[in-house]
């Protein structure tokens, strides 16, 4: 059993780890390198330019992007300008529109504002013309009634006088 656990401590104790025995480092450094070159190989032939293809497609994607962007935009603020000119066109439109109603509408109300004051001048003139009439017919029956009172005044108190002079009396009061 003792030469048992000498050999395991001799094996345990020998070089240990692969990598770190020095014997093979020359033969570890080969492989190494060639492994390197490999994958530099391979990436700057395959790899490499895929990601580069992708990167200029990417930014080619990205100009094309910002280009049609920058159209866009550019249309936009010729569409808000159009808008805001038809717009202020739509708005002066109206406005025309409105002071020629309004002229009209005036028009119409002035002629209908002449037609009416001419209508009354008319129906004035008439009712004055009857009220003179009124007034003329109003002062002959007070008149007449003033003589026809008188005469029965004087009647009733005994005198007697003509039509004529209570007529004449009459006529000279109501003057004034």
């Amino acid at each position: 059993m003792a030469t048992e656990t000498t050999n395991a401590v001799e094996k345990a104790a020998g070089p240990g780890m692969p990598q770190l025995d020095f014997s093979t480092f020359p033969n570890q450094i080969f492989w190494l390198v060639l492994t390197l070159v490999a994958i530099y190989l391979i990436l700057s032939r395959v790899a490499l330019p895929r990601i580069g293809a992708v990167l200029a497609e990417r930014q080619g994607t990205i100009t094309n992007d910002i280009a049609k962007a920058e159209d866009l935009k550019q249309q936009a603020v010729e569409a808000e300008e159009a808008y805001n000119r038809a717009l202020a066109e739509a708005r002066s439109e109206a406005q025309r529109i409105s002071a020629e109603a309004r002229a009209e509408i005036q028009a119409d109300l002035d002629e209908a504002i002449a037609k009416a004051d001419a209508e009354i001048s008319a129906r004035s003139a008439e009712s004055a013309k009857a009220i003179a009439e009124i007034r003329a017919g109003a002062l002959e029956s007070v008149r007449e009634v003033a003589k026809d009172t008188a005469l029965e005044i004087v009647a009733a108190m005994g005198g007697k006088t003509d039509a004529k002079t209570i007529a004449a009396a009459v006529d000279a009061r109501v003057k004034g």
